[in-house]
């Protein structure tokens, strides 16, 4: 999500340069925060999500 908001920021301050004068103090475009919607998918598949990504998080992947 943070190279979408990364990109997408970049490109909207050169599509509208106005939008520095706008965010000067934060330098930010977005929110650090996202919104998920899990309709269609049950409890299991998302526990397993979440601790997939605790794995990916906590850099034990590779052991």
């Amino acid at each position: 999500m943070g190279r979408i908001k990364g990109r997408t920021s970049s490109m909207l301050r050169k599509k509208f340069p106005w939008l520095a004068k706008v965010y000067w103090k934060e330098n930010l475009v977005w929110s650090p925060g996202y919104f998920v919607a899990t309709v269609g998918i049950d409890e299991d598949k998302i526990l397993a999500s979440v601790k997939w990504q605790q794995v990916q998080d906590s850099g034990q992947v590779g052991i």
